[in-house]
């Protein structure tokens, strides 16, 4: 197979789809890739790089599309990152399908076979393959390391010839990947860290990264739905742990939230009314505010201050880190690969495999994955069952 790694172009992100280790082994396997000029330069991978490795650069996306089969990138959600794919390309990336599953209905009529890194199902065999969550290990290191370089206060207790300084108090909501790892990361630089998850069974993977659980009286028997992520809860349960919970953020130095539902507006966690309770100073680093936000006022990308909170809302924050973020997407990426290609070398789509089931979202002119067929307004999908 003929593998092309195109160049990011929306602006901001600094991520390779394959790093130079990953082509190494690709090519070990027979396949042939290109790559476009740059595409690893802002993650430290140069063209020389990629050449020691066994790819060949090429100058223009038009070369790349001409020579690749398999189109691989890392952000692909935006329409004109996809807008020169041609009939008969293989599509590989971060898609965000269960955002705008609508965009896919066009893919599908151009004759394009797409794959959403989103959607490899959350089994044990796909965990290597797995990219949301290397992302979310990430953007939970480097939540902390942001709100700690915005707070007024050091994390660990301090005893000098000044006196001593108390540590700070670090809270994370939500305890998936990217709340683990924030607990983990807190807790390495000497705060005292709680920790919060809907979810009964995240109790004991608190316990395991050094914070302590916090538990509030609500019933909870409803609270993991598919793949292990947190299910949506309804109105009333949401504002008894409003309510619950006020009282815990007004302890909180620092408060990371990390609560996200796929394909769904980010619950709010944190309304305005909690932020006004809380101490001057405090900081809060919404993990989801690209999804509408875990606090009622963040603003994504943006840093503000509320009623003496700063509140951040970082955007894309595994982009910050495009060194090991590319590694890790690459390295989820090259084992997807393995698992598509043959003994051979070529592509094969079982689709009894659930891996390859569920994360082609486009092939042979229609929208194949189920979660985003639903999705889809019915005249598309009819127009699709009498194609």
């Amino acid at each position: 197979m003929r593998l092309s790694v195109m160049r990011e172009r929306y602006p901001g992100e600094t991520r390779v789809a394959l790093t130079p280790a990953n082509v190494s082994a690709l090519t070990g396997l027979d396949c042939k890739v290109f790559v476009e000029t740059g595409a690893g330069d802002a993650a430290g991978f140069s063209n020389d790089s990629y050449r020691d490795a066994g790819a060949e650069i090429l100058e223009t996306r038009a070369q790349l599309l001409d020579k690749g089969e398999i189109i691989l990138c890392v952000d692909g959600s935006h329409e004109e990152a996809l807008a020169d794919l041609r009939e008969g390309h293989i599509c590989i990336g971060m898609l965000d399908p269960l955002t705008r599953s609508d965009r896919f209905h066009g893919l599908a009529e151009r004759g394009i076979t797409s794959l959403a890194m989103e959607l490899v199902p959350r089994i044990s065999r796909a965990q290597s393959m797995d990219a949301l969550s290397s992302i979310a290990t990430l953007a939970g290191y480097k939540a902390v390391l942001m709100a700690a370089s915005q707070a007024p206060r050091i994390f660990p207790m301090m005893m000098t010839a000044a006196g001593t300084l108390n540590p700070s108090r670090v809270f994370i909501m939500g305890a998936g990947v990217a709340g683990l790892q924030a607990a983990a990361t807190a807790k390495r630089l000497g705060a005292v860290v709680e920790a919060y998850d809907v979810r009964p069974a995240a109790r004991d993977q608190i316990l395991s990264v050094g914070a302590k659980p916090i538990e509030l009286d609500l019933d909870t028997s409803s609270s993991e739905g598919q793949g292990g992520y947190a299910s949506e809860q309804d109105d009333d349960f949401i504002r008894r742990q409003r309510e619950q919970m006020s009282d815990v953020l007004a302890q909180q130095d620092v408060v990371v939230t990390t609560a996200a539902i796929p394909g769904a507006k980010a619950p709010v966690l944190i309304t305005e009314e909690m932020v006004k309770g809380m101490k001057n100073g405090a900081i809060i680093v919404d993990l989801a505010a690209e999804r509408g936000g875990n606090c009622e006022l963040s603003q994504p990308g943006e840093t503000i201050t509320a009623y003496g909170v700063t509140i951040i809302g970082p955007s894309n924050i595994a982009a910050t880190l495009p060194h090991h973020a590319s590694q890790m997407y690459g390295r989820n990426m090259e084992n997807l690969l393995r698992h598509l290609l043959d003994e051979e070398g070529k592509l094969t789509l079982d689709f009894e495999d659930e891996i390859i089931d569920e994360t082609v979202v486009t092939h042979q002119g229609k929208v194949h994955a189920l979660r985003i067929r639903e999705r889809l307004p019915i005249v598309q999908v009819r127009e699709e069952e009498t194609a």
